[in-house]
């Protein structure tokens, strides 16, 4: 396993990347988008985002297998129902959904850069360790999951 594998909580690596993306708008300028705009375009994408986060959450506890991204191998069921018929990682993208609206908000070119960031590291760090251990424990049910469902969307 990479020294990398399961370290960061998805939050918190979410709001660290929140941090520097409002350190980084402080040394460029911002688009020129009107304050209206940029807190509605922001307040709307948060708010998708975090409902695609929590329909996640509670599919996986009315399926009764465990929300904690440091431990898939305690996954009791396959779910693929609800939002997990257009995400495999609804829990992800309502989190970078939720880093698009602060991007949005704080209307900084720079700072869109950490969405990639985001990605990046949550397919090598967390994805691709959880699909691993999805696979062993639910072998063909989730290979064939993965044929129907994308990843991020």
């Amino acid at each position: 396993m990479n020294t990398l594998e399961l370290k960061i909580p998805p939050p918190v690596l979410a709001l660290g990347l929140a941090l520097l993306m409002w350190l980084t708008s402080l040394f460029f300028a911002p688009w020129p988008m009107p304050f209206g705009f940029r807190l509605g375009a922001a307040l709307a994408l948060v708010a998708i985002g975090q409902g695609i986060s929590i329909s996640g959450i509670l599919l996986f506890r009315r399926a009764g297998t465990p929300v904690n991204p440091f431990k898939p191998d305690a996954a009791s069921s396959l779910v693929t129902n609800g939002v997990y018929r257009f995400t495999r990682n609804p829990m992800y993208v309502g989190l970078l959904l939720t880093l698009l609206g602060w991007a949005a908000f704080l209307s900084s070119p720079p700072a869109v850069l950490y969405l990639v960031v985001f990605v990046l590291y949550m397919n090598r760090f967390q994805i691709k360790l959880e699909e691993r251990v999805l696979s062993s424990l639910f072998g063909g049910d989730y290979a064939a999951y993965q044929t129907r469902v994308r990843r991020w969307f």
